[in-house]
């Protein structure tokens, strides 16, 4: 069906946001590498149980080659994502993300050979238009603050690099994928990233671990774990039907939902100031289901 990676890219979007949302309610406060690290642990149990469903295919040389380029760049924007929200603003900081599907409208060309139709394109850039100004503040010179902040903000750069380097591990797991299969290779993807990323998690968390484990903090992040699972496993079945960067795009929609869930859970305020960003992004999204 021609419909279902866009129906596979919005389940991925809302549980990503559930599982953010989920995570910001049960580890607030608490160290940033040990949160992100147990949330990846918890969604084990999920890809293990499913492992045992499906067939594992045959696996050639560019399989291989995909994922071991694609692991340490993914490990190292685990963590580029994690110091850039610790040491600069929120505002200042997530709008950059919305950077990945431009960057994807080249980098997926080089990587994989896709091309982007122009109402593909003019769909992507609406969503990360949108992307970026509901993150960004609207008071004052908001939606331009950001960018002067890349001068004095390493929060702003860290963020801008992670954005790109997610333009190349997007692009190498839809090679990856076209040599294996979404599932199978979102399962070993992401036991292997958890098994890897451990000990360095725990080291950079180790002055908190101690508390961590005493008060049993981890158990917080089960049900994040298992949402993410599931944005896994969406997330590789829509890969495998359409072209990276119209993927990740209606994925960002998960920006959406967060805000969403911002207002209800967290009580954020400008929700109705955000109003105008969110037709930005629905608007894109309409072009880009329709394109090419």
């Amino acid at each position: 069906m021609k419909s279902a990676w866009v129906v596979y890219a919005l389940l991925s979007a809302f549980f990503l946001a559930t599982s953010d949302a989920l995570t910001k309610r049960a580890a607030k406060d608490e160290d940033e590498y040990l949160v992100a690290w147990f949330r990846l642990f918890f969604t084990l149990p999920v890809l293990i149980i499913l492992f045992f469903f499906i067939t594992v295919p045959d696996l050639d040389e560019r399989f291989f080659l995909s994922f071991a380029l694609a692991l340490p760049l993914e490990i190292i924007t685990v963590f580029l994502y994690v110091k850039a929200i610790k040491v600069s603003p929120l505002n200042l900081t997530l709008p950059f993300l919305s950077l990945t599907p431009i960057f994807l409208t080249f980098i997926s060309y080089i990587v994989t050979g896709e091309r982007i139709s122009p109402e593909g394109l003019a769909g992507i850039v609406l969503i990360a238009l949108g992307g970026y100004t509901l993150n960004a503040e609207k008071n004052r010179s908001g939606l331009i603050e950001p960018i002067r902040a890349i001068m004095r903000e390493k929060g702003s750069v860290l963020m801008i690099i992670v954005a790109f380097i997610y333009s190349f591990t997007s692009s190498l797991g839809k090679v990856a994928i076209e040599h294996s299969s979404p599932l199978f290779f979102g399962i070993s993807y992401f036991f292997t990233l958890t098994i890897i990323s451990g000990p360095i998690s725990i080291w950079m968390g180790r002055k908190h671990l101690k508390d961590f484990i005493s008060k049993r903090i981890y158990w917080r992040l089960l049900f994040p774990g298992l949402f993410y699972a599931l944005m896994v496993i969406f997330h590789m079945l829509a890969m495998d039907l359409t072209k990276v960067a119209y993927m990740i795009s209606v994925k960002r929609l998960s920006l959406i939902i967060g805000v969403i869930y911002g207002y209800i859970f967290f009580k954020e305020a400008k929700f109705r100031q955000r109003l105008l960003s969110t037709i930005i992004m629905l608007f894109g999204f309409i072009i880009l289901v329709n394109a090419r």
